[in-house]
């Protein structure tokens, strides 16, 4: 009879011998395989995707990251000495740094790719974001990162110069800058507009809307929170409103100074008032954009903005020519843009004329144009990032 197997010396001898050594070197084969076809995945993957970091030196960092990329932070104590965040998106991996213990030099930069978020909104604002750009130059020289953004909450008349010489295209090492305002030199090549966005310094916060906020009546046709200047329109403003008895009908809160910190109590006001309103009047301040469009977005009330240029060196760019606003111009923003406060009693007439459901189609408008342009800015800033930064495919 025939034996399972037989006693060669020491060896067992198997009849199927050959074919699991077949078998094993084959499978040998497609393990080796599989290990190259994801190492080379792998190193695909890095050439193709990018590791940034975002550092987080002004609050318009915060807008940027909680408000357009929806990201969080660790811890969410808003004064906690250090918070970071990170998130894929596109073909980046992004990571967040803020508060006050980021300071250049104490803390690990762990990507190749800087966006650096930076105050230029007045000269002491401006000798600190310096520092963080020579810190970033001295990274670049010594080949421990490989490109640098700036993402600039501008000054409000534009006097932006002190950037320019940073500026890779004038001999400097910045390949992109984002800025708020009109900035005459916004070109869409290196230099492009950015939203102002709310007023994260006072932390507003990232409203969600719901179905109230949509469908509930207001009790007043408008609203207007803030300091009125002397000499200036908002003192127009507030006299039209007088003049008419219109002030009854709205939630009129005027003062005659500036405060940069809200208390509690005062904040919580602002915030009803942009919820019980069906629209936020938005007097041009040292410039026309200003953050009380943005958080009248973020409550579904229809901004009224007084379009018109203020003094300064904000206006047209070789881009656009709609200034005042223009990035929310271009982006057909659903606003009532107006020339001057005395069209003011007449649209609050047609106010007072329209039905709740009319109101509720013209909230879901609003919230919904707001939604899409900051899904639209996010992803204009990943691609801009990813087309200065990718090596291209064309070589």
């Amino acid at each position: 009879g025939f034996t399972d197997h037989v006693a060669v010396g020491n060896e067992e001898w198997n009849p199927w011998d050959a074919d699991e050594k077949n078998e094993l070197a084959a499978s040998q084969q497609r393990y080796e395989a599989n290990l190259k076809m994801i190492k080379y995945a792998k190193s695909h993957l890095e050439q193709t995707s990018l590791r940034v970091q975002i550092w987080g030196k002004a609050a318009i960092g915060l807008y940027l990251w909680q408000h357009i990329f929806g990201g969080h932070l660790e811890p969410p104590d808003v004064i906690a000495q250090w918070r970071e965040g990170s998130q894929n998106a596109g073909r980046t991996y992004f990571s967040f740094l803020t508060g006050p213990s980021v300071v250049p030099g104490y803390f690990s930069v762990e990507a190749e790719h800087v966006v650096l978020v930076l105050n230029g909104r007045e000269p002491a604002k401006v000798a600190y974001a310096t520092q963080w750009l020579h810190y970033a130059q001295t990274l670049l020289e010594t080949r421990k990162i490989q490109h640098v953004a700036v993402l600039l909450l501008g000054n409000e008349r534009c006097n932006n110069a002190w950037i320019q010489p940073y500026l890779k295209r004038n001999g400097g090492f910045v390949n992109l800058l984002f800025v708020t305002y009109d900035y005459a030199f916004v070109n869409e090549e290196d230099i492009f507009q950015w939203p102002l966005g709310v007023a994260t310094y006072r932390n507003f916060p990232v409203v969600e809307p719901n179905w109230s906020m949509l469908h509930d009546p207001r009790s007043y046709l408008c609203n207007f929170l803030g300091t009125v200047y002397k000499n200036s329109s908002r003192e127009t403003l507030i006299e039209i409103l007088k003049q008419d008895g219109l002030d009854k009908l709205c939630w009129i809160a005027a003062r005659e100074q500036w405060q940069p910190q809200e208390t509690n109590e005062s904040f919580k006001n602002y915030q009803d008032a942009l919820l019980q309103s069906d629209l936020t009047l938005c007097p041009v301040g040292i410039n026309t954009e200003c953050y009380r469009i943005y958080e009248a977005c973020s409550y579904g009330s229809l901004p009224v903005i007084e379009d018109v240029m203020t003094p300064g060196d904000c206006g047209n760019s070789s881009v656009y020519h709609s200034a005042p606003l223009q990035l929310l111009k271009t982006m057909g923003a659903p606003f009532i843009f107006i020339k001057n406060w005395k069209e003011l009693p007449a649209i609050l007439e047609k106010e007072k004329t329209m039905s709740l459901q009319e109101k509720i189609q013209r909230r879901k408008k609003l919230l919904e144009w707001y939604r899409n342009f900051k899904a639209w800015m996010r992803q204009k800033f990943i691609n801009t990032l990813e087309n200065s930064f990718l090596p291209s495919d064309k070589g």
